[in-house]
């Protein structure tokens, strides 16, 4: 049996995100910026053939539209929870409150601990998509010539985050208008040889019950959901935010919806400039359809705009991913050298630092396998975890501040814990078997650190409802 110590106390026990270590310096412009340049990135650009492929022809736009049903269910959670308690580490922070009252730190833990592989993994698919794309300018690259470049442009970020977050706020920001300009023109060339016929023929059969559209729904949206990842970058840098009581909300539920019409708009346009058969089959769809359209010297630039796009992406998730790690050492609940920030800069460089070098391993996997182990591994201990941690925090703390509340209570959470299931499941056996043994070993860890720092389960459980004090104390900040 173990006893509950309330910790309520501001001054007592004031969260990591409020001792000042971070500035609130990011608008909901830059905010905004950040989440679609993660969730574009390379994306896009090398799951078009997969999704196609996957889903047997045109029909695979459906795919994108119910990926992005499911991300906007979720992020309506990420936005109730981010604008209530916005501090660096995102869900760290949520669960760290809703599950602390029967198994202490466990859950933050093992989010910290899943986040450590998951998010790194997200920025190998864009080293591996920036390689891909370049091998349009360097077709007879060997094995190792692309690995070697893999690892240069894994260096070329952590090297480019090595500065204070101000300055890389505007970089963000100046390669989120690249990102832009690369869509539109992707589009404009597409859509200036658009044909109709290839993008709205379905080939025989595609609709029926056993067509290849029900039989790679999952796996299709198993895609879309890794395309649509990082509308919650923002959430992850809750403490550097501008009145995260309005722009954590904004952030998430505008680039969502941005990011879904994007995606559409482009998809429907390579599918009506090249046959979809042939888009199925190519490593770089989007630079074929550009040198169909307007021959090999746009192809050439637009291509090189995606190389940009994508070191983009995985410097936005960089940014927000060392964060994670960082938070949860500050509070206590994970190995304690990841909470150093750099003394000049003021970065979370160790973590920073060991993020990067498991991009760099990541990097050296195939796309399909990278795709599936890291959905898999950030749906048990985010997106369903998630789910019920704002259910908790509605029941545990009634009174906590909620500047912003989820639009139809519970319909979201139930679609995101069903469509979170589906894709789990959908996954298959190497990936949901490769996730649990990530948890199982990080539960083992969490007892061993447990055991050292004197934690429950050896000691009694500690309480920490910090927030219900702090946010009102720092209203004017919050909201």
């Amino acid at each position: 049996m173990t006893t509950a110590t309330n910790a309520a106390s501001a001054t007592a026990h004031p969260p990591a995100e409020h001792q000042g270590h971070f500035h609130r310096s990011i608008g909901s412009f830059s905010a905004i910026a950040i989440n679609m340049t993660q969730m574009c990135g390379i994306g896009p650009f090398i799951t078009i053939p997969i999704m196609v492929a996957t889903m047997g022809g045109p029909q695979a736009i459906i795919g994108w539209i119910v990926g992005a049903l499911l991300a906007m269910a979720d992020g309506l959670i990420w936005s109730e929870l981010g604008a209530a308690m916005p501090g660096a580490g995102g869900s760290y922070l949520y669960l760290r409150q809703a599950f602390q009252y029967r198994s202490g730190k466990l859950m933050p833990f093992l989010f910290a601990w899943t986040a450590m592989i998951s998010i790194p993994l997200i920025m190998s698919t864009g080293v591996i998509g920036m390689v891909q794309y370049l091998g349009y300018f360097f077709p007879n690259m060997n094995w190792f010539e692309i690995h070697l470049l893999g690892l240069g442009v894994t260096a070329l970020l952590v090297v480019a985050l090595y500065r204070r977050i101000e300055s890389t706020r505007y970089l963000v920001t100046g390669l989120w208008i690249v990102m832009l300009v690369t869509v539109l023109l992707t589009i404009a060339a597409c859509y200036s040889h658009f044909n109709a016929a290839l993008a709205f023929t379905y080939p025989a059969g595609a609709w029926t019950p056993n067509g290849q559209f029900f039989a790679g729904l999952g796996a299709g949206l198993l895609v879309a959901v890794y395309d649509y990842m990082g509308y919650n970058t923002t959430a992850l840098m809750g403490s550097e935010l501008k009145k995260p009581g309005k722009t954590m909300p904004r952030s998430i539920i505008v680039s969502v919806a941005a990011m879904m019409v994007i995606y559409l708009v482009m998809n429907i346009g390579v599918l009506g400039a090249v046959p979809w058969k042939t888009v199925a089959t190519s490593d770089s769809v989007v630079s074929l359809a550009v040198t169909t359209a307007w021959g090999p010297v746009a192809a050439s630039i637009i291509t090189g705009l995606i190389v940009v796009t994508a070191f983009a992406s995985c410097l936005a998730g960089l940014l927000g991913g060392s964060r994670v790690p960082f938070n949860a050492a500050r509070d206590g609940a994970f190995f304690a050298f990841f909470g150093r920030l750099h003394p000049k800069l003021g970065i979370p460089h160790i973590a920073l630092i060991v993020m990067g070098a498991i991009t760099a391993i990541g990097s050296f996997l195939t796309l399909p396998v990278l795709i599936s182990m890291l959905v898999a591994v950030g749906i048990l201990l985010q997106g369903i975890a998630q789910v019920v941690a704002l259910s908790v925090l509605r029941r545990r703390q009634p009174g906590l501040h909620r500047p912003y509340k989820q639009w139809l209570y519970p319909v979201p959470s139930i679609i995101a814990v069903l469509g979170w299931i589906y894709v789990y499941v959908s996954a298959g056996f190497l990936p949901i078997a490769l996730s649990l043994a990530w948890i199982a070993v990080g539960c083992v860890c969490f007892v061993i650190w447990a055991k050292i720092n004197k934690a429950w389960p050896f000691a009694p459980v500690v309480i920490d409802e910090a927030h219900l004090t702090t946010v009102e104390a720092h209203e004017d900040s919050y909201v």
